[in-house]
């Protein structure tokens, strides 16, 4: 039992990241809700501008714990096809959790940043943060979304995470860091004594104060080659 809750693991993970710390082409980049206390340590750690990248599970109707792929903002849809075949989830259903789910990152846009554009991560060094890989459905949705952006790297930082699937991750970005690596993995909640849900209240808090002692990081230059 590691973590005694998210802001010890993001107190940990922050130090699996020193050498980030004083960048100013650094932004960290958290995926909401319970990443993000996790990314607020990191991210006061390293002072880097600290942010969240929506991305929402598509959780399989039966058992919603249980991830079919994942959305992210720029409508990008990440499908775990070994799922989707071994329970023969048809097209339709997972066309109607993917408009629910829509809707909801509709909603977290307006809620967490009103008002105010997606960060422009073109050029610059992204540290993407959750509070833990299981399968990494909707790490792998933002990642895909992310990419499409062009910045210089993309680091994926987790607290703890399946051997394997942060071991896939090293196919798909630039670098993986993930604090614990336990075999027995079993499931995210499992390595925290305090795995409470993460509430909107929390996150706004967060991002204000996060505002105000994190100076954003100075615009970079695309060079062509």
């Amino acid at each position: 039992m590691p973590f005694q809750d998210r802001i010890d693991a993001g107190r940990q993970l922050a130090a699996k990241l020193i050498h980030y710390a004083g960048r100013r082409d650094v932004v960290v980049l958290a995926l909401p809700r319970g990443g993000v206390p996790v990314a607020y340590e990191v991210a006061k750690e390293l002072r880097a501008a600290l942010d969240v990248f929506l991305v929402r599970k598509l959780g399989w109707p039966p058992q919603p714990e249980l991830a079919m792929g994942a959305i992210a903002q720029g409508g990008v849809r990440v499908l775990h096809d070994d799922v989707v075949d071994e329970l023969n989830v048809p097209e339709s259903v997972i066309d109607r959790v993917a408009d629910e789910e829509a809707r909801e990152l509709v909603r977290q846009q307006e809620l967490y940043r009103p008002g105010r554009a997606p960060p422009d991560v073109a050029g610059r060094t992204v540290i993407l943060i959750d509070d833990g890989l299981a399968t990494g459905s909707t790490m792998r949705a933002a990642v895909a979304a992310l990419r499409a952006k062009r910045p210089e790297r993309l680091v994926v930082a987790v607290p703890v995470g399946a051997p394997q699937t942060c071991g896939e991750f090293q196919e798909l970005v630039d670098e993986v860091v993930c604090a614990a690596r336990p075999e027995e993995f079993r499931a995210v909640g499992m390595w925290y004594r305090d795995f409470s849900p993460t509430s909107d209240e929390q996150v706004l808090q967060l991002l204000a104060e996060a505002s105000q002692w994190a100076a954003a990081p100075s615009p970079v230059t695309h060079q062509s080659a």
